[in-house]
């Protein structure tokens, strides 16, 4: 069972990359959820755009996923980061791992970073309106 959980998780991953490959996010009438967090405040949370962005960045539409939110490619890679270091580590093996200092630097800066851009996306002024989805 250890070895079948992160074989699983990749195939519902990949499956969840097809239908977003496959199906616009952002055409009228998607049947994809909307984000709770601007349903219930009107706000841009920093992973608003992500959907659409991966759609463009499947679509071989680098600038177009960077405009829905400029996170797109670092969370494609993350994701597929987690999945590797999954499987090697239920497999035997050790997870690959970034250098130490990077790991320090993200941790702290990730979630500043992730907190700046929620914040400033969301102010109506001109040079920050770009950063909407």
């Amino acid at each position: 069972m250890r070895r079948a959980a992160p074989v699983v998780g990749c195939v519902a991953v990949a499956a969840g990359t097809v239908i977003v490959a496959t199906h616009d996010p952002a055409a009228p009438g998607s049947r994809f959820p909307a984000c709770a967090f601007h349903s219930a405040t009107g706000l841009w949370c920093p992973g608003c755009g992500l959907t659409r962005g991966l759609h463009a960045l499947l679509d071989g539409h680098p600038g177009a996923a960077l405009s829905s939110n400029v996170f797109t490619p670092l969370a494609a890679v993350g994701i597929i980061w987690l999945l590797v270091a999954w499987v090697r580590s239920s497999w035997g093996r050790p997870a690959p791992r970034l250098p130490h200092g990077v790991e320090r630097v993200l941790m702290i800066a990730g979630p500043a970073l992730l907190l700046t851009y929620g914040v400033l996306r969301n102010i109506p002024a001109a040079p920050f309106r770009a950063l909407a989805p």
